[in-house]
This record gives structure tokens, C-alpha cells and sequence, in this order.
């Protein structure tokens, strides 16, 4: 829910200040960041308000329209690259190496955003875990060396109401992918 004369737009929004947070300590001035979870205006604007290079990469067209229309009316010198696409070819749509991977992931089928069945958040536990290791194994495989990644994530619980591990899920993606636990 929105603010007078805003609209919800019916999932999360991510917050503003823990993305800042997470710039200033753990991507350079000027560094590049990655986003393979792009769905919000969010993460890329901050990034370009603090001078540093975002690049998000999302399923949805509709949902890249929306974002790069607000960063036209708040960052119009340093505007965010948003990328429609599945991330699951992070490689090819965004090649290069990033200073920082810094995402907020669909919690499996907490949310689900779309019908598209290359979309995460439509696929069983299994399916999407499998997708998401490739996704995470993609990114940090960009990532510059002595650079930090980071998924803002908690758990979800399945259809019976008990926890999947997604937290647990994440950290060993991240760690099969050649990453180590920082914090």
C-alpha cells in the first residue's frame, strides 16, 4: 500500500535505505553493479543517485518500461541499464565483470509475478532451486576479484506452513558457485 495518490502495485518494494547501506560498504565509488532480480525501480536508482553503475536484468518488459520511466524523471544524467531477459543467461545479456551483485530474489512462489513459465516465481521448489543456483553460479562467475555479492532473502514456508531452507538454499548456491559466507 502506497501513500496518498500512489498505487500499490500488489508485490514488495524494496527498501531504499538497506540499499544504500549496501553500496556504500561493499561497492567502490564508481563500481559496477549487478542485478539479476531486477524488478523494481529501486536498487537502480539508488545506485545511480550514489554515481555508481547499475545493470538489472528482468523477466518482464512491462515491469523494465515502468522502472526506466522513473529513473527518466529521477536520474536523467546517470540513468540505470535495465536488461529484458532471463537471467539464467546473466552471461550473455550482461557480460562483463561487476564490483557488486546485490539482489533481492523472488522468495520461490511467495509472490508470483508473472505467467511466463521462465519466471522463478511459477516454478515448483525443485525447478526454481535449480534455476537460482544457475542464476547465482552466472553472477559471481562476473563478479571482480576481492568483490562481495549480496541476495536480500528470508525464509518461506511451503503449502503446509514449514520453512523450505531458502536461506540455507541460497548460502550453498553461493558457496558452490566458489563464493564464501562473509556476513
Amino acid at each position: 500500500a502506497g501513500g496518498p495518490g500512489q498505487e500499490s502495485s500488489g508485490t514488495s518494494i524494496f527498501d531504499p535505505v538497506l540499499c544504500e547501506l549496501a553500496y556504500r560498504w561493499f561497492c567502490p565509488p564508481g563500481g559496477s553493479i549487478l542485478d539479476p532480480f531486477a524488478g523494481g525501480s529501486v536498487r537502480g536508482i539508488v545506485a545511480a543517485k550514489l554515481g555508481r553503475k547499475y545493470t538489472g536484468i528482468d523477466l518482464r518488459p512491462e515491469q523494465i518500461a515502468a522502472n526506466e520511466e522513473q529513473a527518466k524523471q529521477i536520474v536523467p544524467d546517470n540513468r540505470p541499464c535495465w536488461i529484458v531477459g532471463d537471467s539464467t543467461k546473466a552471461c550473455e545479456l550482461a557480460s562483463g565483470q561487476y564490483d557488486l551483485v546485490f539482489s533481492c530474489p523472488p522468495y520461490a512462489d511467495l509472490e508470483v509475478y508473472s505467467d511466463n513459465p521462465q519466471d522463478l516465481s511459477t516454478m515448483g521448489y525443485p525447478e526454481f532451486i535449480a534455476a537460482y543456483r544457475a542464476i547465482i553460479a552466472a553472477c559471481v562467475a562476473m563478479l571482480k576479484a576481492d568483490r562481495f555479492a549480496c541476495f536480500v532473502v528470508g525464509d518461506v514456508r511451503d503449502k503446509k506452513g514449514f520453512y523450505r531452507g531458502f536461506v540455507r538454499d541460497t548460502e550453498h548456491a553461493f558457496e558452490d558457485a566458489g563464493a564464501k559466507l562473509y556476513n
